[in-house]
């Protein structure tokens, strides 16, 4: 089943079109990749798991941080002061059941991203959860990503 059967098309072109600015914006594609796998942990999101753990392998990312990703903070040694902002702010914008993203959060995130950086960060984070709505309501399977 591919995503286009389970997709209107220009959905997919415009979340597509707001993936690529975003990740561009960002400028760190391994950490863009660490941004959406933590994410699709958190979310459940077979589908975008496969996917973005097969382009973070394809990028070189070790399996080492990608096996510890879903206890980044309990593995502190494995990823850099800028990634662990990154992905505590991955956590605060997916799991908004307790109100706003923490200031504390934030104001962290900030003091490792230029405010450009910060905003692509944010809209990467905002559309790699729409994704993964996306591919669970829709019940989308792992498997059939083509790079």
């Amino acid at each position: 089943m591919s995503r286009t059967q389970l997709l209107d098309r220009e959905v997919g072109l415009a979340m597509s079109a707001l993936s690529a600015a975003a990740k561009q914006g960002l400028g760190d594609p391994v950490l863009a990749e660490l941004v959406m796998i933590r994410a699709s942990q958190i979310n459940h999101c077979a589908f975008c798991l496969d996917m973005h753990l097969r382009v973070a392998r394809k990028g070189g990312e070790s399996e080492d941080r990608i096996q510890l990703l879903n206890a980044w903070e309990e593995a502190e040694d494995q990823y850099s002061e800028r990634e662990r902002a990154a992905l505590a702010l991955t956590e605060a914008v997916t799991v908004l059941t307790d109100g706003f993203v923490p200031d504390k959060v934030y104001d962290t995130a900030a003091k490792h991203f230029s405010e450009a950086e910060l905003a692509h960060l944010i809209g990467l984070i905002t559309v790699i959860n729409g994704w993964n709505r996306l591919m669970v309501s829709r019940r989308v399977p792992p498997g059939g990503y083509q790079p």
